[in-house]
């Protein structure tokens, strides 16, 4: 079987992620974190489930399930979800809310954004960024992208909040806040790479990162990371990420990956407009037809 409709082995510029999902044992705390502090709107309530987002986007999906057993230390799955944020002022009322009801535990300045970190009550990695002007992304010699990792001037970026746009509401994050991207800890660099760039079709991205691989589409610094930085040695399992969403745009170019992924044996599920894979961690990843975003 050939991918005819599109004979690229890569993404296609545009692909993005859509939603993430959190297996959890309290519903209640870790809805009210991403609703008062990382800002997003409760969208949708059911039995055992919440979703949240922006104005009619959904990003994030909290199942409770009390019978799920907790991450085992040795297991792969999340570092952190990344909440990408439109401006600087919209991450400077992210800092605010950080400040005044949870606690902050980094914040950087890679060159490329400028990210605040923090750990749900879950126990879930947590970034809210902003991106800088793709023109002022740092590059290494080879013309790939440098990420870099000084301290973010907090003072600096609190002062932006007072001169920017007045946030859309005081817990809110704006329109136009996506996830970014996910970090994984995974057991090898050299089975995520097979993975995610051989299978899936990313690009390479980020490479001089000590034990980290970095994959993007369409020049993006990156959707996935990966680390090895923990030693995980058990495949994902437990509470945490249960699964989360690329969306690629076309359903030509969404064929073409299934074909891909089908004569590398890859084993694949369907679901209704789009199918799942599993990745060499057990970390599920979904796919379905996305519109194009310019990142």
């Amino acid at each position: 079987m050939t991918a005819s409709s599109d004979p690229s082995p890569t993404l296609p510029d545009g692909t993005r992620l859509g939603r993430a999902a959190l297996v959890v044992a309290d519903r209640t705390a870790t809805v009210d974190f991403y609703r008062d502090t990382v800002g997003l709107r409760v969208l949708e309530r059911a039995d055992r489930t919440t979703t949240l987002g922006t104005e009619g986007t959904a990003l994030l999906v909290v199942r409770e399930d009390s019978t799920v057993a907790s991450r085992d230390e040795r297991a792969a799955g999340l570092y952190h979800t990344a909440f990408r944020v439109p401006s600087r002022a919209a991450l400077a009322a992210a800092l605010e809310r950080l400040r005044d009801d949870w606690t902050l535990e980094g914040a950087s300045d890679h060159g490329i954004s400028e990210a605040l970190y923090c750990t749900d009550p879950a126990g879930n990695g947590v970034e809210i960024y902003r991106d800088r002007s793709r023109a002022a992304w740092p590059r290494a010699d080879d013309g790939t992208i440098r990420a870099d990792g000084a301290p973010l001037d907090l003072d600096a970026l609190a002062a932006a909040g007072d001169a920017g746009p007045a946030p859309a509401g005081p817990q809110l994050v704006p329109d136009g806040t996506t996830i970014g991207h996910v970090h994984l800890e995974v057991s090898s660099l050299e089975a995520a790479r097979s993975f995610y760039a051989d299978r899936l079709g990313f690009d390479v991205t980020m490479t001089g990162v000590p034990g980290a691989l970095f994959f993007a589409a369409g020049g993006y610094h990156h959707h996935v990371g990966t680390n090895t930085w923990n030693r995980r040695s058990e495949p994902a399992g437990g509470r945490g990420l249960a699964w989360f969403e690329l969306l690629v745009p076309g359903e030509g170019a969404l064929e073409a990956v299934r074909e891909r992924l089908l004569e590398a044996d890859v084993s694949i599920t369907d679901r209704g407009d789009g199918f799942e894979v599993v990745d060499p961690d057990g970390t599920a990843v979904r796919l379905r037809p996305g519109t194009d975003s310019s990142h």
